[in-house]
């Protein structure tokens, strides 16, 4: 695998992270800690910020620079957590469970391309998408699929989600 490859499964890997968070703080600005599902949002915002502290890390000891979209990131992680917990519990369920789709299929997409080139990557990308589908089966779970207009809902989210998946591996 090329070193430009890597870097860019980095970048977009790290910026995914960094999205996560922020989603998640948006929705618990709005939910609180007392509202249907808080706890489980919060528990899934902690293993997100591990995530992306494991990738910082990444990207500081292999020389990548992160994203340059990711103030734009953090201000549109935050809106739309904020925007589906204001729709309620189910359709902030309904947003974890299509991003956690997303990245199940581009982080399943990295391992095929990945190989055996970077055990390291390889390995912490395997751990950190069994634990996305963990999310995604806890906010099924939890209701997303009651969420309104959850088709439209959840394959907008999902749209954006690949669109910024896209522009965060090359710029």
């Amino acid at each position: 695998m090329s070193k430009a490859r890597s870097a860019r499964m980095l970048r977009v890997d790290q910026a995914g992270e960094y999205g996560a968070v922020r989603i998640y703080a948006g929705q618990l600005a709005v939910m609180g800690d007392r509202a249907p599902h808080s706890q489980e949002v919060a528990r899934m915002a902690a293993q997100e910020a591990e995530h992306r502290a494991t990738f910082d890390r990444l990207l500081a000891q292999r020389g990548v620079r992160p994203t340059a979209l990711q103030p734009l990131w953090s201000v549109a992680g935050f809106a739309l957590g904020a925007a589906t917990a204001l729709m309620g519990p189910e359709a902030a369920m309904a947003c974890t469970a299509a991003i956690e789709t997303e990245i199940d299929r581009h982080y399943t997409e990295q391992l095929e391309e990945l190989g055996g080139d970077d055990p390291e990557l390889g390995a912490l990308i395997e751990k950190f998408r069994d634990e996305e589908r963990e999310h995604k089966e806890a906010a099924i779970a939890a209701g997303a699929e009651q969420a309104p207009a959850y088709p439209l809902l959840s394959g907008a989210i999902r749209l954006g989600c690949r669109l910024a998946i896209r522009l965060s591996e090359r710029i």
